[in-house]
């Protein structure tokens, strides 16, 4: 399942090739392999030249990503399970999940609304009644 390529949406498909792997030590607590295990997982994937991003999600992504792009190149890090191959899964869900939300489509523009008349006349008079029930707890005018 770790070797084939990674489906982020609809067009959009890394292939394995492109996807660039580095492990190490993780930090934190172990058991015996503690010192031996690299199960720390770092994922990289060059979303400015990569040939499998269509133009238009690729200028998406690397507007939404500036940020966290370093020349270019998006790298998720993985550390939280024992296992190197959890560690894995982790990673290309959260590069996958990174790259999804860097693509999405805009949401629409909003457009802007008016009350409606009837809304409007419906607020003045609920205000009219609330005003002469506060009104009607004041004390007696002297007269």
């Amino acid at each position: 399942m770790l070797d084939d390529d990674l489906h982020v949406r609809g067009p959009l498909v890394l292939p394995a090739r492109e996807l660039h792997w580095r492990f190490s030590r993780a930090s934190g607590p172990g058991g015996q392999g503690v010192n031996t295990t690299d199960s720390r997982v770092e994922l990289s994937f060059d979303v400015a030249r990569s040939p499998s991003v269509p133009d238009d999600l690729r200028s998406r992504a690397l507007a939404r990503l500036a940020g966290r792009l370093v020349d270019g190149v998006l790298t998720v890090v993985a550390s939280e399970h024992r296992s190197q191959l959890r560690n894995r899964e982790a990673a290309r869900e959260r590069l996958a999940a990174t790259l999804r939300g860097a693509t999405a489509a805009d949401p629409p523009t909003r457009r802007p609304t008016k009350p409606s008349k009837g809304a409007k006349r419906r607020r003045m008079d609920e205000k009219t009644r609330r005003g002469r029930v506060k009104r009607l707890r004041g004390r007696p005018d002297d007269g």
